[in-house]
């Protein structure tokens, strides 16, 4: 879990002494180094966003590699229960650790040379509550919202499970450990490398670049009639359909289909239409058409089914 503060500035002593204790290596070689851009993540005590427990970082090189760095912090305030049940840190974990002014202390230049990502705007606000408490000089570099970043390169994700990390480490495939701030920034730092690589565009022009207007079928949620033939199940649609979603809603509804707008478990049936390969960005398959895919995985009985045999169940 600790990979950080080893040497060099000011903390520095207070930060060996708790490396020795704990029989860690905390190694700062990296604080000399121009990274491409640093991502931040923070673990706190309680509601106080200034009471940071846990400061994880990961340093991403120019050729996209990427280092992870954390240490705990002691807050010198109680531990919510919430808080210790959502990261596992508490105050033995915390115990004999430098408080926040002696790490920033040692962190300030290197984080102020670099652009920071953070995951939502919290980690930012962290780190000022936490400067403030302690009466020293805020973080003066740019803050990139990676949330932000994540909403221009995968729009389709908006209803269907949103951009927190949790979603995205399910769509994109991420494989880190949620809610420890080393593993948090490693992922913020892979959901900016991959939006680089799907839209084609640097980490720093993607919210500054216009974005192309793309177009989405209407999301259309209707209960089934009960007196269908079909009543019981419910049926989702994706991609363009050779009507309209909302006349294709009307059919599966007067047949006792219930239609929904997202895949779930409680999912009996996909339609899947042509797809749109500029609402794709880079996939084959709608993030509807892989989830319910993953779905009939783990073994739920859901039919993908194409627009002419979906005309031929209502029919029937």
């Amino acid at each position: 879990m600790f990979g950080l503060f080893k040497k060099k500035k000011i903390g520095a002593t207070a930060i060996e002494a708790y490396a020795a204790k704990r029989r860690s290596n905390y190694d700062l070689d990296f604080l000399g180094t121009s990274y491409k851009f640093v991502a931040v993540d923070v673990e706190t005590a309680n509601e106080n966003s200034h009471s940071i427990c846990q400061i994880g970082l990961a340093l991403v090189d120019h050729d996209n590699t990427i280092r992870t760095y954390s240490c705990f912090v002691n807050p010198r305030e109680n531990f919510a229960r919430f808080n210790i049940d959502l990261h596992g840190i508490n105050h033995r974990k915390v115990a004999g650790a430098p408080a926040f002014p002696e790490i920033f202390g040692t962190l300030s230049d290197f984080l102020n040379r670099h652009i920071l990502i953070q995951h939502s705007t919290f980690d930012r606000g962290a780190f000022n509550g936490a400067c403030d408490l302690a009466a020293i000089e805020k973080i003066k570099s740019q803050w990139i919202d990676s949330v932000q970043i994540a909403r221009r390169a995968w729009p389709e994700f908006k209803g269907n499970g949103g951009h927190g990390l949790a979603n995205l480490k399910n769509e994109l495939r991420l494989d880190f450990d949620h809610h420890d701030a080393g593993e948090d920034a490693r992922a913020a730092a892979q959901v900016v490398l991959l939006a680089e690589e799907r839209l084609g565009v640097a980490f720093d022009s993607i919210l500054t670049r216009n974005p192309t207007k793309r177009s989405y079928p209407k999301r259309v949620s209707i209960p089934g009639n009960e007196a269908g033939p079909l009543h019981g199940k419910t049926v989702c649609f994706t991609g363009k359909l050779g009507m309209s979603r909302d006349e294709a809603a009307q059919i599966a509804a007067q047949s006792g289909l219930t239609v929904r707008t997202g895949v779930s478990k409680k999912l009996n049936i996909l339609v899947v239409g042509d797809q749109d390969l500029e609402v794709l960005n880079g996939h084959d398959k709608s993030s509807k058409h892989r989830k319910a895919e993953e779905l009939i995985a783990d073994g739920q009985p859901i039919q993908i089914l194409g627009e002419t045999e979906f005309h031929a169940l209502v029919s029937g």
